[in-house]
């Protein structure tokens, strides 16, 4: 067979191709009508809910950092005259800080900061004394996706479990933490914080254990220098 006779064999077979395809988008028109309004649905549903997501973590981002900046605002020194963003005492400063707190836990509490608020939230209502409320709050905490923020919200609610006489549902999360720690708790702090409850509980033995664990652990870092400090000072 001569090339010009395959060049014509060749452009026959595309003639034929385009045609049938021609023949099938004619025949199938409405549904690839559907298929290209659906797929463009997709994307602007897409890059609108990316673009609300943009504006919905901007928004809780400040509304966070204000409440930040009330809960670590300076108080005022003895004597001084009142003066913006200077709190006369922490108990008041607390209630400020709370109630911003709150306030982004309530509004945003589906993204990554409002986590973050529940937890802040927790720790004020504790430092105001309301116990149920700080409960509540660190609960929520707890359960965030972020193991960060959960374990920081978790070591909170044990603690106060242990101040509250709860110290069985403590020493459960002391445990837990301790074997799924993370970057803002440490298997070392939670067991430290396991042995002093244990401590408080006059259990010296199993404290002393747990001493040496963290001690042998983390030879140079700062839960096994406490721990060092708890063995010596216990001998």
């Amino acid at each position: 067979m001569d090339t010009q006779t395959r060049h014509a064999l060749k452009g026959d077979k595309f003639a034929q191709a385009t045609v049938s395809s021609f023949s099938w988008l004619s025949g199938h028109r409405s549904g690839v009508l559907s298929w290209v309004i659906t797929a463009v649905a997709i994307v602007v549903v897409f890059g609108g809910g990316l673009a609300y997501w943009n504006i919905r973590t901007t928004a809780a981002d400040l509304a966070l950092g204000a409440a930040m900046d009330i809960y670590i605002a300076p108080l005022a020194q003895p004597g001084a005259p009142p003066e913006n963003g200077v709190y006369p005492t922490a108990n008041e400063r607390s209630k400020a800080a709370n109630e911003k707190f709150v306030a982004v836990a309530k509004d945003f509490g589906w993204l990554p900061e409002g986590g973050k608020a529940h937890y802040f939230a927790g720790v004020t209502y504790q430092e105001l004394g309301q116990t149920a409320s700080a409960e509540t709050e660190l609960k929520a905490a707890g359960s965030s996706w972020n193991r960060d923020i959960a374990n920081l919200a978790k070591l909170a609610l044990a603690n106060l479990y242990h101040q509250t006489s709860r110290d069985s549902q403590a020493i459960e999360i002391y445990a837990a933490l301790a074997a799924k720690p993370s970057e803002t708790v440490s298997a070392g702090v939670a067991q430290l914080d396991l042995a002093d409850l244990y401590a408080a509980q006059g259990k010296q033995d199993q404290a002393r254990a747990l001493w040496a664990k963290v001690k042998d652990a983390d030879k140079d870092g700062a839960a096994g220098s406490i721990a060092a400090q708890r063995l010596g000072a216990k001998q």
